[in-house]
């Protein structure tokens, strides 16, 4: 029997999958994966379909398991802040109330990210920060999910004997199908269309974003930094930046990603609607899917423009200090080009784009 056993909320997610391949790769963990819906060729992980907002239901299913070490990796999106709040609360309160009272727990990491320095959707970009960011800043005085959730890790840590970590992202590239925040599969769409159109590849965010210098997160990165923080003893009880470690400016990234796809670069020199831009590209994508014989996803499930315009149209730069982790014994870094390399080499891979 594994003396290691992982619980992964949201296992079918951009980071939640990434978790689950690592702890597969470094072996010596028992998986166990909750997700609405099983995820596809994942044979090494047992995977069961919980929904976390029907609370009896997952908590008849979540009393049987003995997880060592819980990754909560999930959250659902409301229609404003306080909905946010009663909804990803519930969903952890759940999680816990569910495996809390076997005794087994060892450790509960939760991921959260970048509001909570900018705060909310819909305050976003509307705070002027200082920056890099650093986890010891005070929270703002704003309604905020990640305030909710790192409020709860802390409390029922501290109530049934267990400890916690808090990994704050920033924007998160990585593979995945079907996520609310997939800023790879959306340029990757985007830049196919664009390609087979013969239309420039537009950059749609502000000058600030375009030209100043930004970080990003690599899944495979966060993936290792949950497991690292969920297995050192030096960083129990503690909240952390997790990001690439390096930076860069989308200015140059955005002509790198079109020499990928053969496309044209172009900026406006202002800030333009990803989220609008692509409202009229469904059919084009769909003639790309019978074209090249790719898997059928329709390009909603695959693009989330709506969060890259956020990402991309904020009026500052956004850093991140990972001083605090590197302190601790936490040195991987991931160069971020290649982050969106590997990612469209996988999707093509998948045949998921042409």
């Amino acid at each position: 029997m594994y003396q290691k056993r992982a619980l992964i909320a949201g296992a079918t997610g951009i980071v939640g999958l990434n978790v689950a391949e690592h702890l597969h790769d470094i072996g010596g963990w028992e998986i166990t994966g909750l997700s609405r819906r099983p995820p596809a060729g994942a044979s090494y992980m047992r995977s069961i379909a919980v929904d976390l907002l029907d609370r009896e239901a997952a908590l008849r299913t979540l009393g049987e398991l003995k997880p060592t070490h819980v990754h909560y990796c999930t959250w659902t999106l409301g229609r404003n802040e306080d909905e946010n709040i009663r909804l990803n609360g519930g969903m952890l309160r759940t999680l816990l109330d569910g495996v809390a009272a076997t005794g087994t727990v060892e450790h509960v990491a939760v991921v959260t990210g970048t509001k909570h320095y900018l705060g909310p959707f819909e305050d976003y970009g509307k705070v002027t920060p200082v920056t890099p960011f650093r986890e010891d800043a005070p929270r703002l005085e704003k309604k905020n999910f990640y305030y909710e959730l790192e409020d709860i890790a802390m409390d029922y840590a501290a109530r049934h004997g267990f400890g916690w970590s808090v990994h704050r992202s920033h924007t998160i590239i990585g593979y995945a199908v079907g996520n609310l925040m997939n800023i790879g599969a959306t340029l990757a769409t985007y830049a196919s269309i664009c390609k087979a159109t013969g239309a420039p590849f537009v950059f749609p965010g502000t000058p600030t974003a375009y030209r100043g210098i930004n970080d990003i997160t690599d899944a495979r990165l966060l993936a290792k930094h949950i497991v690292w923080a969920s297995t050192e003893p030096n960083a129990r009880n503690e909240a952390f930046n997790a990001t690439n470690g390096d930076v860069f400016r989308w200015e140059q990234l955005w002509q790198r990603i079109a020499d990928y796809f053969g496309v044209e670069a172009a900026y406006p020199g202002e800030y333009n609607s990803l989220t609008e831009r692509m409202s009229t590209l469904g059919p084009q994508w769909e003639a790309l899917v019978a074209e090249h014989g790719l898997q059928p996803n329709p390009l909603d499930r695959l693009a989330s423009p709506w969060h890259t315009d956020l990402d991309l149209g904020r009026p500052m730069e956004c850093l991140h200090s990972m001083a605090k982790s590197r302190a601790l014994g936490f040195a991987d870094f991931q160069d971020t080009e290649q982050s969106f390399i590997d990612v469209f080499d996988r999707l093509r891979a998948e045949r998921i784009i042409p």
